[in-house]
Formats: C-alpha cells, sequence, structure tokens
C-alpha cells in the first residue's frame, strides 16, 4: 500500500509539472454549476471504489481530476451513431463526470467542436503533431477498412476513416476504443458486413483498451481517463482487452434479480405476473448470464435506473459480435450453440434446468429440516 501510494505520488508530482491546458480550475467549473468541494470529494471516493482501488487513494483519485486538463485527448469519429458521445454530453444536468471531461484538454471532438472542413482538418494534424507521444486517442465507431474503406471520407481532402484512425493511433501515448462498435465492430460488422467494418485493434498494431457498451456508462470513459492519469499505464485487462474494473463481473453476478433466477422465477412473457413482481428476465431473453458489464451499478438516466430494473432483459451490448450472437432479443439463447466464456456450465446452463435443480435442492432441504424438527420434538 505504501509502495502504490509513492508511486502515485510521483505520478501526480509529474503531472504537476506539465504546463496548464486550461484557465481557471476544476473547482472554479463545478462550483458554477453548483457543485460543492464536498460533492466533488464524495464523487472521487465513488470513482475510488469503481476503479478498485483502496479508500485511502480518494484524495489522489481527486487530485488527478484537478490536474485532468494536463492531459489533451483527440476524439475521432469513424462509422456510428454518436451514441456514446452522447453518454457523456446529452444529460438533463450536467453531472460532474461530464464536468471533468468538459475540462479535459479536449482538442479534436468532431460533435462538439466549431470548426469545420479545412480549418477542422488543420486542427487534427495541428493536435497530432504538436502532442506527438503524449495525448490519448480515443475512438468512437466502427472502421470501414481495405477495400472498403472508402465507405467512410471524412474531411475536406476525402481521408478514409481507416487512413485517420492509423495516423492518430501511431502517434497516441494510450489508445482507447470507446464503444462497441468501435471496440468489436457493432451493428456496422454484423453480418453480412457490407462495409467490411471492423474494431479499432483490426487497423492498428497498438495496444487498445476496449470501452464496449452501446453505449457505455459515463463512468466507464471517464474512469480510463482517470486511470491513466492515476498512473499514466493502462489497467488490468480481460480476454478482450477490456478494463477489469469496469467489466470484472457479469451483469448476472450483480443482477437485483438474481435471487428470483436462483428461485426458479422467471416472467414467461412480458406483462405476466412475474413481471409485475420483478421476477428474472432470463426466459424473456435477458443475456445478464453472457455479458460483462457494471451496468446493475452504475445505471443510466442520472444513474436512475437500467434496461433490467425498467423490465427488459440485457441484450448483451458490450460482446463482441452481439448483433449476431445475441439474437432474437426476446428470446433466451437455451440450447443453442454459442461460445460463451464458461462452455454451458453454472450461469450459462438453460434456466430452466438451473431452476428446477435449486426449486429440488430447495425441497429436500426443506423436508430435512422437517425430519430435523420432528426428531428434537420427540425428545423433548
Amino acid at each position: 500500500m505504501k509502495d502504490l501510494q509513492n508511486s502515485l505520488d510521483l505520478r501526480l508530482a509529474q503531472l504537476q509539472a506539465l504546463p496548464k491546458m486550461k484557465d481557471g480550475s476544476i473547482m472554479d467549473a463545478l462550483k458554477s454549476h453548483g457543485f460543492s468541494r464536498r460533492d466533488f470529494m464524495k464523487w472521487a471516493g465513488s470513482m475510488t471504489a469503481l476503479l478498485a482501488l483502496p479508500a485511502s487513494l480518494a484524495p489522489s483519485v481527486a487530485k488527478a481530476a484537478e490536474m485532468a486538463d494536463r492531459l489533451p485527448v483527440i476524439w475521432l469519429h469513424m462509422a456510428e451513431c454518436t451514441g456514446c458521445s452522447e453518454s457523456l454530453l446529452r444529460s438533463d444536468a450536467p453531472t460532474i463526470d461530464s464536468l471533468i471531461f468538459d475540462y479535459i484538454s479536449l482538442e479534436y471532438h468532431e460533435t462538439v467542436m466549431a470548426a469545420s472542413g479545412w480549418q477542422a482538418e488543420e486542427n487534427l494534424e495541428g493536435a497530432i503533431e504538436k502532442y506527438k507521444g503524449q495525448y490519448v486517442l480515443m475512438v468512437e465507431g466502427g472502421i470501414p477498412a481495405g477495400q472498403n474503406a472508402f465507405y467512410l471520407s471524412i474531411g475536406p481532402e476525402g481521408k478514409t476513416g481507416e487512413a485517420h484512425a492509423k495516423h492518430a493511433a501511431e502517434h497516441a501515448a494510450a489508445i482507447f476504443a470507446i464503444g462497441t462498435c468501435s471496440s468489436f465492430g457493432g451493428i456496422q460488422a454484423a453480418a453480412p458486413n457490407p462495409t467490411g467494418a471492423m474494431p479499432l485493434h483490426k487497423v492498428t498494431n497498438k495496444p487498445v483498451i476496449n470501452v464496449p457498451g452501446c453505449p457505455p456508462s459515463e463512468k466507464n470513459i471517464v474512469g480510463n481517463v482517470l486511470h491513466y492519469l492515476l498512473f499514466g499505464t493502462l489497467p488490468a485487462l480481460d480476454s478482450y482487452n477490456r478494463p477489469k474494473w469496469a467489466y470484472g463481473h457479469r451483469i448476472h453476478d450483480l443482477c437485483e434479480r438474481r435471487g428470483h433466477f436462483d428461485a426458479g422465477e422467471f416472467v414467461e412473457t412480458f406483462g405476466d405476473e412475474g413481471a409485475k413482481k420483478g421476477y428474472c428476465l432470463y426466459k424473456v431473453g435477458c443475456k445478464g448470464p453472457y455479458t460483462f458489464n457494471n451496468c446493475s451499478q452504475e445505471r443510466f438516466n442520472s444513474h436512475t435506473s437500467w434496461p433490467i430494473q425498467a423490465g427488459h432483459g440485457c441484450i448483451g451490448c458490450s460482446e463482441p459480435n452481439f448483433w449476431d450472437n445475441m439474437g432474437p432479443f426476446e428470446e433466451p439463447l437455451g440450447d443453442r450453440l454459442y461460445k460463451s466464456v464458461f462452455g454451458g456450465l453454472g450461469s450459462d446452463a438453460v434456466a430452466d434446468k438451473i431452476g428446477i435443480g435449486v426449486l429440488a435442492l430447495t425441497g429436500v432441504a426443506i423436508a430435512a429440516h422437517a425430519v430435523i424438527a420432528s426428531a428434537k420434538k420427540a425428545e423433548e
């Protein structure tokens, strides 16, 4: 723990020595939107927990966030719907997460920048050259590549998205694929994939951190920036290059309806009595047992709800090729061939079988309890 704190102190000192890129401070920005220092520290504490760091490091997380303007960020848009950017920008009121992202030195982002055409192209090239080897690259969207690259042309020179992505990735200090489209190809890469769309990691040979979701939560996006600020290194990853702190558990593991699954209590059709009682949604298509994400913790709509709470099952949007593998979305996978992480064991088994097994075990336990109780009464 002491060694970790010392390494963080050293990293923060290095950040402190870098020039500020914006006027004012993050606290000024927060106060102007009604957030107090106390609110900020509570947010820092929650981010510390989210990143699976000891609670004692919350002050270091707060200090890193206050120096977020030392980190230049270039955000590229490929073939996508801009939903991942909207996850950060389109809230009913500014959140601390969105304000932190505003405070970051965002050098290029087509959705929020005023420039267009030649001026936008000049800004992008200028940022890449000025901060070569220092900037964080975030890419949103699948990328038509190879002989299909012409399906996505960007800017006044008509460069392909593939060319832009390769050029920006070549000089980046860290690269994040934001959203399922950039991480795994998304709907653009779904069969028959006429544009030849592919994920970011297939067009560059540099390490890419995948932050999937359709869209990912704002905390999963900002959390990765904070992690890089804190450590200057990439986080621990799973087999699909997703940060373990955000994608280390299945939806099923932390689902509020998990108890009903274990008890064999399922919604059979939308709107039935089971649905009214909040039963498990597996039989109406929930892909929670196959999907790794922290949606149940972070939620959406200002952290008020998420699809399962609202009554619809998880569709598996943070998994590779989910458009092809997880559909139809309102039918259970059941015995259909699907290469899951656990190969059909545990929570990947068919819900009917698990439910029946659990209920059988419960019946045995109740019978055993009755026998023991009767024996004790007889002894008395």
